[in-house]
């Protein structure tokens, strides 16, 4: 045999066996595009979309509305004596405690002692002329005119002593009402005036929270809402009730000023801090909550895909308050529908799907 004879035999069966090789992958080009359709439609046909979904249940929430603002003392006031002089002694100590009526400061009022003193011995002896003349009265020993010029004497020098009392009451800085002494400014000995500084007492227990909100929500703030609310520096959460609300807008911010009262019996809550708050406007008890994630916008509209009789339906919606992860539904759902989170870009009216997990909203 020659050798064109055997380099032909053997290229004839490299091609066999390449062409045996490769049949299986090119089959298909050469294949009827009936046949082909009809197995690919009965293999689409079988095949069933998997789903996750969310049974809607009811939820409590809350309608709220963040802002900041300032910590302030119930009351508060500076401390200042009515009249000038000189410290004779101070009664309180920096950072105590007081009860109304307590004498904090005393302002030297010897002369004013002395002038008390005269006039007291000056109205014992009018009373005393007063008395006998009214004795000779009802004798007839003295005229009615003697008689009411004495008793005036008495009445004028009466008057005269409740001044010099009054006098002395202004030598003495008393607390307005109970509360929290602070840093003092003065000390004994040192000469003051009715605009020196003595030092400030606070009532720190309740404590006020000042704050605004735009002006967009007036019609829906109203006297005993509640409020929370955060200082730095403490973990804990506390709360409080409206109970002031400013009659008219800042015009320059165009928002309301909101005074809440919170309890303060651990003394946590210094005035002048700042307060994170979280004004609760609405609770709802009954609310349905759907996950984001299973909206579909459209325009002007937004809708759902429900679950029924393993079947999907649209439905339109209307939502209310958001909150990080849900929305309100108030229209076009009810309790104990199923709702479809997954699929939604596949999923067409009528098509029939299979759910793989189920959750309640509440759990989510």
């Amino acid at each position: 045999m020659g050798t064109v004879t055997k380099r032909i035999i053997t290229f004839t069966v490299i091609f066999l066996v390449l062409g045996a090789l490769a049949w299986p992958k090119v089959q298909p080009l050469f294949s009827s595009p009936a046949e082909d359709g009809s197995q690919g439609g009965s293999q689409s046909s079988n095949r069933t979309l998997q789903v996750e979904a969310v049974e809607l249940d009811y939820e409590t929430i809350e309608d709220r509305i963040h802002s900041s603002g300032t910590v302030q003392a119930n009351e508060l006031v500076e401390l200042t004596a009515e009249a000038s002089g000189i410290i004779t002694e101070i009664f309180f100590e920096e950072g105590r405690e007081v009860e109304r009526g307590d004498l904090l400061v005393k302002i030297n009022d010897s002369e004013l002692q002395a002038q008390k003193q005269r006039a007291t011995y000056r109205l014992n002896l009018a009373e005393q002329r007063e008395e006998r003349q009214q004795r000779l009265l009802e004798r007839g020993g003295i005229s009615q005119d003697d008689y009411d010029a004495t008793l005036n004497e008495v009445n004028v020098l009466r008057a005269e002593l409740q001044l010099i009392d009054a006098q002395i009451e202004k030598t003495e800085v008393r607390a307005p009402f109970s509360g929290l002494i602070g840093l003092k400014y003065v000390s004994r000995g040192a000469f003051i005036t009715s605009a020196t500084r003595i030092a400030s007492l606070s009532e720190v227990d309740p404590v006020k929270i000042d704050f605004s909100i735009p002006e967009r929500f007036i019609p829906r703030v109203d006297i005993g809402d509640q409020i929370n609310f955060t200082v730095q520096g403490i973990d804990s959460t506390f709360t409080g009730d409206v109970y002031a609300i400013e009659p008219r807008v800042d015009p320059e911010t165009r928002t309301l000023q909101i005074r809440a009262l919170s309890q303060n019996g651990d003394r946590l809550l210094f005035p002048g801090a700042f307060a994170n708050i979280v004004l609760i406007l609405d609770q709802i008890d009954d609310a349905i909550m759907l996950p984001t994630i299973a909206i579909v916008p459209e325009l002007n509209a937004q809708k759902v895909f429900v679950y029924r009789d393993g079947k999907v339906e649209e439905s339109r919606i209307r939502t209310g308050i958001r909150t990080s992860d849900k929305v309100q539904v108030i229209e076009g759902v009810s309790h104990g529908d199923i709702i479809l989170t997954t699929g939604l870009l596949q999923v067409r009216p009528g098509m029939e799907v299979e759910i793989t997990e189920l959750k309640k909203t509440s759990e989510i």
